[in-house]
């Protein structure tokens, strides 16, 4: 029996093998069975599926993140009113925040219901397809720069157009620098840490 995943998105993907120019193999995921079909995970890899849905085959690497500093995270985005705007992304030494681009379902429908009628639960129904066909930007991420002290650089992602990168914003323990920067995600307030 083959391998298969299904994404948050709900679509079905097939582990397959092919080989490379060099003659080494190469593992990927398709939607239709190519190549040939993978039975078994190879020793020493992870299915991972990205904030965007895209699921790959990567090495499996220990992470050097504790369960409460990740939690921490998780909880303050949770008290966040926007928080389904968001979804979080775990690396061996990174907790990575990812925002939607575009308008959330509340919003689209308020500046359509103008224009248009909208039936009765159509509000839901947008608000489930947008969240399983969302895509999401970095906006913020906690890098842990100092294991025997559990200290994180905290980085917001800078749009100005010289820059286009993550620029330093925070230092410390997670439980000291994340709450108060996850809370200010979505609001001007958020690209004044600087």
């Amino acid at each position: 029996m083959p391998i298969t995943y299904t994404s948050r998105k709900g679509l079905t993907y097939y582990l397959c093998q092919g080989v490379t120019r060099t003659g080494k193999p190469r593992y990927y995921f398709a939607r239709e069975i190519k190549d040939e079909p993978v039975e078994q995970i190879p020793e020493g890899y992870a299915i991972s599926e990205s904030v965007n849905g895209i699921v790959s085959l990567i090495k499996a690497q220990p992470s050097q993140l504790q369960a409460s500093e990740i939690d921490v995270v998780k909880v303050a985005l949770a008290r966040h009113p926007k928080k389904g705007r968001y979804r979080i992304n775990i690396r061996p030494n990174r907790i990575e925040i990812y925002e939607s681009v575009g308008p959330d379902a509340e919003t689209l429908i308020a500046n359509l219901r103008p224009l248009i009628p909208i039936p009765l639960g159509t509000a839901s129904r947008l608000s489930a397809d947008m969240d399983r066909y969302a895509q999401f930007t970095p906006v913020l991420r906690f890098t842990l720069i100092d294991a025997d002290e559990r200290a994180f650089e905290a980085e917001r992602m800078c749009y100005l157009g010289s820059v286009d990168d993550f620029i330093h914003i925070g230092y410390g323990p997670i439980d000291q620098v994340a709450p108060a920067i996850i809370a200010t995600l979505g609001t001007d307030e958020f690209f004044e840490w600087i």
